[in-house]
């Protein structure tokens, strides 16, 4: 086998490559199990048997994914590329582009300077050339060098957000907090897809501190949490701050009107955008694009007219010592005035949040060469216009619009408000399907409205919700300047979150230099926190509602995330022993009735309590029994062919197996219920038929390599990457079962060699057609789902907050959240369900 490939030596570990397939051996020097656990202490997994011998040579195929394995990197991961769109396609993503992600950021020009100058009133033309200089450093350093040409690049396998964030970090260092990570939920899971290269210590140094400080995962879940939040809060804020300031340019335009009727034709505009959101990205962005590439074509228009109209000298603000002159003539209130600055980079995260619909490159091209010279040549303008207009800084950009341009361009602003708005309520939908996904908020209904990109969303619940939160604000706030202050305390929250999370990326993963990486904490982070302690100070006009709402949300998602991690800790600490089921029998103390019956649960390891439930509480059970686990993993796709993988938890003539149905944050799940167990069985008869493989193949295998196997205890694999694996596999024999014994493998290609009976081929073959035909048959006659409703209870001593948590507030999002078996569409019929509670 050496001929066919390399042969690499890791931690004493003989590993020879192929193309075909991998066998891995292990020194005999090396055999101690506490020897391998020492060099690899993240590398070793807990069987679902403790204390079962291990074998010592395996052979896997090129892919590798296994029950007992984590997936490792898949070649058939979706992936966003460039390379795989035709130019025809570009241009379209290109306008899509322009109408979901750059809206926002598109439309600050409306109400930068009216909130800057409502803050710190114009004087002279330095002031006017200090706040211009402002504006233009904030849009080119955070907009501009921190999202575009860094933040970009830290996206999850193309997703971006907050939640992108945290999972990318989680993929490479062991830190994640989510219920489903027990130690058998981490074979499953594609947090360690890449790990840290040795050759860079400080990266491992990082990654194991991170893994064994239990404050520091609580306090990098608290701050994704927080960061999403704000997300959801700058969901809210967004539409109502850019509706009122494009319907604001009416006053403008018909002198006569109030500000009572600015704010009733803003409601009708948000109740418009908010019912049109159903339609999709895909259509809404495809139709709104062309429009708001004509906004950025007139902005960038009229900042030229007002340079040639008014003079060229506004462009001295290049220059940033009129900063310093704008602070050293207004100190307390050009301060004050960096909350309205900030509006100038609103929608910066939106591009990182909205990254799933896109690729990189087309964010980033587009603005670079449309969007920046637009937004630039806008402000300019504006500020020639106020330089020889010195007492108007109310609505300044309507002003500035030459007169006989002024309807055309208020319409083409309008229009450009409420895709602004789409923006971030798009972003919202992704943040929450993430958070979701994760295990960190409750679950909604979730529509896919696009059947090539699955990354396109709709969620009713919460955009209807917007809405109310919309039209609420507006009628409250009566100023774009009090909304304003609002604004940039949710944007600042985001974007701090993604400054602080963003360095662990570049020292986990990126290994940057350590002095570049600080350099980039204290810049960035210095300058929010400044533009944070503005806005800060003017809460109390109002915009600590904002504050009280993100807190709100904050507390659901946390109170979500404990109230679920204790139910799952409680049903792997009850989970039903495998002597109490070998003493049942096959038959289970009851009677096998024909049919499959699915039983979901959340548990990756073991018998799930709830079964014994069913067991004492039904006449009967169904001759074939499968628990199913849906699990959401921290990869944004897992491909369809990795989907399911397979164990059998009792001998053969148990019929009783488990799957693992897994799913990205990413990965749609529309399938409905005849689908998913079309694809189940089918997956089943795999697993079956490859365990009678390796039987054959184990059976034909050298006397003496069967002897060398025997005497092991212990078994690595040495995955594509590199990666050396201890692992924990059970031998079926040690189940003590009347029966042969069986092997335990996934629906990958991976192949292990198994002790068995010395059963001919003929005898194999035999036993493999009876087995499928028992599946056929079991499917013909139906397939039920038993579903086991868990709920948890605080027990009488338990404090008083615990009790409070736990037995109303999770109680109540548990009660109204919707069921994980509403997404197949099961029917009624074909559904059976038994209740337990859980004392916690």
């Amino acid at each position: 086998m050496a001929e066919e490939g390399s042969v690499r030596r890791r931690a004493g570990l003989i590993a020879t490559d192929s193309s075909e397939s991998r066998w891995v051996f292990q020194d005999e020097d090396d055999s101690d199990a506490e020897d391998q656990e020492d060099l690899h202490p993240q590398m070793s997994f807990d069987s679902e048997e403790e204390e079962n011998a291990e074998q010592r040579l395996i052979r896997t195929g090129p892919r590798i994914d296994s029950f007992d394995v984590e997936a490792l990197e898949v070649h058939g991961a979706q992936r966003n590329d460039d390379d795989d769109f035709t130019i025809g396609r570009k241009i379209v993503l290109a306008f899509q582009t322009l109408g979901v992600v750059y809206g926002d950021v598109g439309t600050s020009p409306l109400y930068t300077f009216s909130v800057m100058f409502n803050k710190s009133p114009i004087h002279g033309e330095e002031d006017v050339l200090g706040a211009l200089s402002l504006v233009l450093y904030t849009l080119i350093l955070i907009s501009l060098i921190k999202y575009i040409l860094v933040v970009l690049w830290a996206n999850d396998d193309g997703e971006g957000g907050t939640f992108a964030l945290y999972s990318l970090i989680c993929r490479h260092a062991n830190v994640s907090l989510l219920p489903n990570q027990q130690p058998s939920d981490a074979r499953i899971s594609s947090f360690r897809l890449k790990v840290p290269s040795p050759e860079l210590e400080r990266s491992l140094k990082i990654k194991e501190k991170l893994e064994s400080s239990l404050t520091l995962k609580k306090l990098l879940l608290m701050l994704v949490l927080l960061g999403t939040s704000m997300v959801i809060a700058n969901g809210v804020v967004t539409p109502a701050m850019s509706v009122m300031s494009a319907v604001g340019g009416l006053k403008v335009g018909i002198p006569g009107i109030k500000q009572d009727q600015v704010v009733m034709i803003s409601v009708a505009f948000l109740i418009i955008l908010f019912s049109v959101q159903k339609f999709g990205t895909s259509k809404v962005g495809l139709a709104v694009g062309p429009a708001l590439f004509i906004w950025f074509c007139s902005l960038g228009g009229i900042g030229v007219y007002n340079l040639i109209k008014y003079g060229r000298s506004v462009f001295r603000a290049f220059n940033p010592v009129y900063i310093y002159y704008f602070f050293k003539r207004n100190s307390t209130h050009a301060w004050l005035s960096l909350g309205g600055c900030l509006l100038c980079a609103t929608g910066s995260e939106a591009m990182f949040a909205d990254l799933c619909y896109f690729s990189v490159r087309s964010v980033q091209l587009t603005f670079v060469f449309l969007v920046l010279p637009c937004l630039l040549l806008g402000y300019l303008g504006q500020a020639a216009y106020l330089m020889e207009n010195l007492t108007v800084s109310d609505q300044v950009f309507f002003y500035s619009i030459p007169s006989g341009a002024f309807w055309p361009v208020f319409f083409i602003a309008t229009i450009a408000a409420l895709i602004a708005s789409r923006a971030m309520t798009t972003a919202t939908f992704s943040c929450i399907k993430q958070s979701t996904a994760l295990g960190c908020f409750p679950r909604l209904k979730i529509i896919h409205t696009s059947r090539k990109l699955m990354g396109q969303i709709y969620i009713p619940v919460i955009n209807w919700f917007l809405l109310v939160s919309c039209v609420v604000l507006v009628c409250s706030f009566s100023s774009i300047n009090e909304i304003g202050n609002a604004y940039g305390i949710t944007e600042l929250g985001v974007m701090m979150t993604t400054t602080i999370l963003l360095p662990i990326v570049m020292l986990l993963i990126w290994q940057i230099n350590i002095i570049i990486v600080l350099s980039f904490l204290v810049f960035f982070l210095g300058l929010e926190l400044t533009f944070y302690s503005s806005v800060l100070w003017s809460v109390g006009d109002g915009s600590w509602v904002i504050l009280v709402f993100g807190a709100i949300l904050f507390l659901i998602m946390y109170i979500w995330n404990y109230g679920s991690k204790l139910k799952y800790e409680t049903e792997v600490k009850q989970k039903m022993s495998m002597d109490l089921l070998r003493e049942l029998g096959c038959n289970l103390g009851t009677i096998r009735a024909p049919g499959i019956g699915l039983l979901y649960n959340e548990l990756v390891q073991g018998t799930p309590a709830i079964f014994g439930h069913f067991l004492t509480t039904l006449p009967a059970i169904h001759s074939m029994i499968i628990f199913v686990c849906i699990k959401y993993v921290p990869v944004p796709v897992v491909p369809q062919s990795e989907r399911f993988l397979f164990r059998r938890v009792c001998p053969k003539s148990y019929h009783i197996f488990r799957c693992i149905a897994r799913y990205g944050y990413k990965d749609v799940r529309k399938e409905n219920h005849q689908t998913f167990e079309q694809l189940l069985i089918e997956s089943l008869g795999k697993f079956i038929r490859r365990e009678a493989q390796e039987r054959s193949l184990e059976t034909d295998g050298d006397d003496d390599m069967e002897s060398e196997d025997e005497a092991s205890s212990s078994r690595v694999l040495v995955a594509p990457n590199g990666s050396v694996y201890s692992l924990n596999v059970p031998l079926l024999a040690d189940f003590n079962c009347s029966d042969r014994t069986f092997s335990e493998v996934g629906t990958s290609t991976e192949v292990r060699p198994v002790h068995v009976s010395d059963l001919s081929v003929s005898d194999t073959e035999q036993s493999l057609e009876w087995e499928l035909s028992f599946i056929r048959k079991a499917k013909e006659s139906g397939v039920v789902y038993l579903l086991g409703h868990g709920d948890i209870r605080a027990r009488k001593d338990s404090w008083f907050i615990k009790k409070l948590v736990i037995n109303y507030f999770y109680a109540f999002l548990r009660k109204n959240c919707r069921r994980g078996i509403a997404n197949l569409s099961v029917p009624h019929t074909n559904l059976m369900q038994v209740s337990m509670t859980y004392m916690v």
